[in-house]
């Protein structure tokens, strides 16, 4: 009983300390800079990996992950409140890395010769603390061949794969994220996992028959 008692006040007082991400900016609104300290040290990581295998570019995904928190900075007063920050903050992100693919269309092919897409570095390189779960990719093996595969997809399709699987966003959200509707963006879930398990089958790691049961991974 004295054990429990014990205990109990430390978990009261460890859950009333945490605060929801829209409390933070809240308090970040009216002027208090650790709160967004807070904010950066929850999401910076999970903002990081994201661009990161939006772009395949180590680089290019630091530089847009600071221009992210940059922007999250000068607009934080237009923060509405009912705005989940998840998704307000996905949405930064993703601008930014489809206006850096824009401007990337003259060099990509520069890009390619200097930096193959798929190699080992890319896999070392991403954040070990991204949320979700990293399906499939944790052998040594497949990890590279699904990286390689991923940044073969057309770019609607890897946003969504990305978000859903490896950040965790629920379909809804990745409608906000991507300004498209929710019918819209599960069908890009799909033809992205049909497309990476054909990938996967023509590189030897899943059999051939495999690519068609991506067509079962949504509900």
């Amino acid at each position: 009983m004295s054990v429990a008692s014990g205990k109990a006040p430390d978990l009261v007082k460890r859950v009333a300390t945490e605060q929801s991400d829209e409390r933070l900016m809240r308090r970040y609104q009216a002027g208090d800079v650790g709160a967004f300290e807070d904010l950066l040290r929850r999401h910076r990581t999970a903002i990081h990996a994201f661009l990161h295998r939006l772009t395949c570019d180590s680089a290019r995904a630091e530089d847009l992950a600071q221009e992210t928190w940059l922007r999250i900075i000068a607009a934080t007063p237009r923060w509405q409140r009912s705005a989940r920050f998840t998704t307000w903050a996905f949405s930064i992100a993703r601008n930014l890395a489809v206006d850096e693919a824009r401007r990337a269309v003259h060099r990509a092919a520069e890009s390619l010769d200097a930096s193959p897409l798929g190699e080992a570095p890319l896999v070392e390189s991403l954040a070990t603390e991204a949320p979700g779960p990293d399906r499939g990719a944790e052998s040594a093996l497949l990890r590279p061949k699904l990286e390689a595969a991923l940044a073969a997809l057309p770019m609607e399709q890897r946003e969504v794969f990305v978000l859903r699987e490896y950040a965790g966003v629920p379909f809804a959200e990745i409608a906000e994220i991507t300004s498209a509707p929710v019918p819209t963006v599960k069908s890009r879930m799909r033809y992205a996992l049909e497309a990476l398990r054909a990938d996967l089958a023509r590189r030897g790691v899943l059999p051939d028959d495999a690519a068609s049961e991506g067509r079962s991974a949504l509900p």
